[in-house]
């Protein structure tokens, strides 16, 4: 099923430190350090750099090789309920903080994903409660 808020593109950091750049040099200022599955919007593609957006809404420039085409998100509320399915009424599989990072598996019914923590669980998330869709 295909969300149209699916139309911006988002790609994860790839490495374990991926340095944000001011410009699309390896001499520019650096910025900051991302982790690995780190979300960040594509805003322009240039041949070895990408500049990026970041969930603070920063801009920045980043190696094209530092990111993957794996898609994560980030939990943007205080706490955000994972349910068993894409819906208010489902049990609650699990209860995420913000800022923590889950892969997104799916879209699903419209104003959810499919998601899955690093210890394995899955479920539904609200789009609204996460970063990077």
């Amino acid at each position: 099923m295909t969300d149209p808020l699916a139309a911006a593109e988002f790609r994860s950091v790839a490495t374990d430190a991926a340095v944000l750049y001011d410009a699309p040099s390896l001499k520019a200022q650096k910025l900051y350090i991302l982790g690995r599955d780190y979300p960040l919007e594509v805003v322009v593609v240039l041949e070895d750099w990408i500049k990026v957006r970041a969930a603070s809404g920063e801009l920045a420039w980043v190696e094209k090789k530092s990111l993957s085409n794996k898609r994560s998100v980030m939990v943007n509320v205080p706490v955000a309920d994972v349910r068993q399915a894409a819906s208010d009424n489902a049990p609650l599989v699990f209860q995420a903080e913000q800022s923590v990072l889950l892969e997104l598996l799916e879209f699903s019914d419209p104003g959810w994903i499919k998601v899955r923590h690093r210890d394995g669980q899955t479920g539904y998330i609200r789009i609204n409660q996460v970063w990077g869709v």
